[in-house]
């Protein structure tokens, strides 16, 4: 205990810089495990969640039996998935062409360009969508209409909506994704690309021979983290953009959003709950699962 003591004396400063993150993650991620409980029960607000009547598996039958799960579930993952290898591709691709230019005015300028959509809300992002695609208005059908061809009703087509969406995750995210592949490529070994000059290597050589290799582990690491993710819509993007528009369920339907209605209309946290516990379960295992397949094909990636 006097060792802890004298390790958080020396280190206070740091440790008093961590202290929100810390006092946030305990609010509201561990001290919301006892709430799990009411997934399995019929919540009553005045019995709270250690006296409410329990009811089994009924409240994760909400979801299972209704008739979008099937839609929900299957966007949910395609959207994920479509999200997670674009970010991916585009910042590595991001954090290899940083890596490669000299100038540091230049360097500096490129970086605050790309990570600045990081710090959008969704709303703000939302709003400069409509300003693009609304159908009378719109940047793009104006654009359209300069070439000659036929305005096109955005908000009501719904297969051009995935790639719309994956578009604007690519730009809110892939700069500030690349900083964490910049930060492991500046970490790599400096005398590997000495060696490599020696030898004559070009930089298209250096990168795919040297960089990329010795990159892949912190790439598989993070997409193995971001499989923990894969059954949770990002509820702050769909729900800005799409919202209640009904036409464009189809496509960009998630769980997130299925939920956050389906509690809306009947007022039970106890669905809610379910839904909840089953996407962080599903996540859990597939964790594992994928960190297992790794470890066995590729140990350097491997979370453990």
């Amino acid at each position: 205990m006097s060792k802890l003591f004298r390790e958080l004396a020396r280190n206070r400063y740091s440790y008093l810089l961590v202290l929100p993150a810390v006092v946030y993650v305990f609010l509201f991620s561990y001290a919301t495990y006892p709430y799990l409980l009411i997934a399995f029960q019929r919540f009553n607000y005045q019995k709270g969640p250690f006296r409410s009547d329990w009811i089994g598996l009924e409240n994760f039958r909400f979801f299972f039996q209704s008739n979008d799960a099937a839609r929900v579930v299957s966007n949910t993952l395609l959207l994920n998935l479509l999200f997670m290898v674009f970010v991916t591709f585009f910042a590595v691709a991001l954090a290899l062409l940083f890596n490669e230019i000299r100038s540091r005015l230049f360097i500096r300028f490129a970086q605050t360009t790309m990570i600045f959509p990081s710090f959008l809300s969704w709303i703000i992002v939302s709003y400069m969508m409509y300003s693009l695609f609304t159908t009378d208005y719109g940047i793009i059908n104006q654009a359209l209409r300069w070439i000659g061809a036929e305005p096109v009703n955005w908000y009501s087509t719904a297969g051009a909506w995935p790639a719309i969406l994956v578009g604007m995750k690519v730009w809110k995210d892939a700069g500030m994704s690349s900083i964490i592949y910049l930060a492991a490529i500046a970490g790599i070994d400096g005398a590997l690309y000495e060696s490599a000059d020696i030898d004559g290597a070009t930089r298209w050589q250096k990168m795919t021979r040297i960089t990329l290799p010795l990159l892949a582990p912190t790439i598989a690491i993070l997409t193995l983290l971001n499989l923990g993710k894969i059954f949770y819509g990002d509820f702050g993007m769909i729900y800005a953009i799409i919202g209640d528009n009904g036409v464009l369920y189809p496509t960009t339907d998630v769980i997130d959003t299925y939920v956050y209605r389906a509690l809306r209309q009947i007022g039970d946290p106890s669905n809610a709950a379910a839904v909840g516990l089953f996407q962080s379960v599903v996540g859990l295992l597939l964790v594992f699962a994928a960190n297992w397949t790794t470890r066995r094909t590729f140990k350097e990636g491997a979370l453990y």
